[in-house]
């Protein structure tokens, strides 16, 4: 988080400053099957953020020395156009953060990919942030679920991550990137969703046990919509042309 010296007034009347309740989600759009040479890919918006993630495999692990004969390899690649962002995350190159959240968001996938059907093969998951405006790994991983689905690789959950943080005394839900830079406290989290288990879970700043249950509980909520649009993009992209879907 950006120093405190010159923190910016985030609420205003009761609101923040666009607008938004406290627990309200930023507008969020995904799309699956958007790259066509990967075999799995997702496009998603999520307030100003846009990313893009494409899967390839199960394919020979290269090189050969890394392959594991009880189970897929996976790597995760988490990285921020130079173009995305006014400030020095969209740099070229790897830096020590996309470092730290391609590890956390492989981590989280392990959990839930069911590797063990792959021995010796490996599965890339490339997330690329095209636009950023705070939360950008819970998005990535977010939009990386719904791109593994598409690829068919075989998972006990979809995923959903959004985070949730404290303004003042105000616990307030998905954090854009001023309130990300300025909030007293930021702790994105993941979920699977079907059975509620926590894959990922940061924290920036100090949140009191009440306020962390509440935030809990802002998420959990939360994740019943990311998780019905992550299910939506995947009908949509399998669904014929004026085709009913049975849900």
């Amino acid at each position: 988080m950006a120093s405190k010296a010159n923190k910016p007034e985030l609420l205003v009347n009761g609101k923040r400053l666009d607008g938004r309740a406290f627990d309200e989600l930023r507008p969020l759009r995904i799309s699956a099957g958007v790259v066509k040479n990967a075999n799995g890919s997702a496009y998603l918006e999520w307030g100003n953020n846009k990313v893009l993630v494409a899967v390839y495999g199960p394919k020979e692990v290269v090189p050969r020395r890394d392959a594991d004969p009880a189970k897929a390899v996976l790597r995760c690649r988490y990285q921020m156009a130079p173009f995305s962002s006014l400030e020095g995350h969209g740099r070229t190159g790897p830096n020590r953060r996309a470092t730290e959240i391609s590890k956390v968001i492989r981590e989280a996938f392990e959990n839930v990919v069911l590797l063990e059907e792959f021995p010796n093969n490996e599965i890339d998951v490339y997330i690329e942030i095209l636009q950023s405006d705070g939360g950008t790994r819970a998005a990535g991983l977010t939009a990386a679920s719904v791109a593994l689905a598409n690829a068919g690789i075989p998972m006990k959950d979809l995923v959903y991550a959004v985070s949730a943080g404290r303004i003042d005394e105000h616990v307030v839900l998905d954090l854009n990137m001023i309130e990300d830079n300025y909030s007293d406290a930021d702790m994105p989290t993941a979920i699977a969703h079907r059975n509620g288990d926590i894959l990922l879970l940061q924290m920036d700043g100090g949140l009191t046990k009440e306020q962390f249950h509440t935030a809990l509980g802002m998420i959990q909520e939360a994740g019943k919509k990311i998780s019905a649009i992550q299910r939506q993009a995947l009908i949509d992209v399998y669904s014929a042309p004026g085709e009913e879907v049975k849900r």
